[in-house]
């Protein structure tokens, strides 16, 4: 069995990507990043999380993050992944002002039809792509990956400017961004 895209060290340091079903572009509104980032924090408060850096884009994050107390790190993604999506999907439903409702409702229920895991609606692609970071070449590429993500899309210039992810944290000295970050040496 290939361990490609699997946790296979618990205590291993890791990229993770998850990404939103046919790349809908859900965090463009304010009130579902803050679900995720939410999300985020409860894990590092309660299900051993620690995040060594992160990105939120408008259909998908990255992270690279390690787990401590015993954890198991696909259960804590799952968590995250099963808990955000029900709560955008119902912060979805009522929105009176989300003008996309209709098309966004019709395409994750499209794809919770043709999953038969899901109840009716399927937000979140399965894979949660893990890669093992085992040498510091692989850490610093992905890292250099994850926050060169905002300026390669053009939505900012410097990593640093993008308020969704840990480039503030890494590329200014007096400035934090918006979750904990426990950096490696």
């Amino acid at each position: 069995m290939s361990s490609k895209y699997k946790f296979i060290d618990r205590e291993g340091v890791y990229f993770v990507t998850s990404t939103v079903v046919a790349w809908v572009d859900i965090f463009t509104r304010n009130i579902y990043k803050g679900i995720l980032i939410d999300s985020f924090r409860f894990c590092q408060k309660n299900q051993g999380l620690q995040v060594h850096a992160w990105i939120l884009m408008p259909n998908h994050f990255h992270m690279i993050c390690s787990f401590t107390n015993g954890y198991e790190p696909n259960m804590t993604i799952k968590n995250i992944k099963s808990f955000t999506a029900i709560k955008i999907i119902d912060a979805i439903i009522n929105n009176s002002r989300e003008s996309r409702k209709g098309w966004i409702l019709d395409i994750f229920e499209k794809h919770g039809r043709e999953n038969k895991s899901n109840y009716r609606y399927q937000f979140w692609q399965h894979e949660n792509h893990p890669v093992l970071l085992d040498s510091a070449e692989k850490y610093k590429q992905r890292l250099d990956y994850l926050h060169e993500n905002p300026v390669k899309a053009g939505f900012v210039y410097e990593p640093k400017e993008w308020v969704y992810g840990s480039g503030i944290d890494y590329y200014t000295t007096n400035q934090k961004g918006l979750l904990d970050i426990i950096f490696l040496d």
